[in-house]
């Protein structure tokens, strides 16, 4: 398990529809089990992930936990 904190000029709503597209049926192909504006909770391939984005001065702080996906949460941090 790995937890991962990132800075993003995007505003929460844009990073979660962004890690649903990354890592859901589109994307890895992880089930989205959980979504609402600034949460997202997918699980799949023996593991999960949950991306948590809240509001801040230049756009939104997000905090990703991931369980065996933690190389493409990496990723995923480097594209927002």
């Amino acid at each position: 398990m790995i937890n991962l904190s990132r800075e993003s000029k995007l505003e929460p709503e844009e990073v979660i529809s962004r890690a649903v597209a990354f890592f859901g049926p589109k994307g890895y192909g992880l089930e989205l089990k959980e979504e609402d504006k600034c949460n997202a909770y997918l699980e799949g391939g023996g593991g999960s992930v949950r991306v948590t984005a809240a509001t801040a001065k230049k756009g939104s702080s997000v905090d990703i936990e991931s369980v065996e996906w933690d190389y493409q949460a990496q990723e995923f941090l480097g594209k927002i």
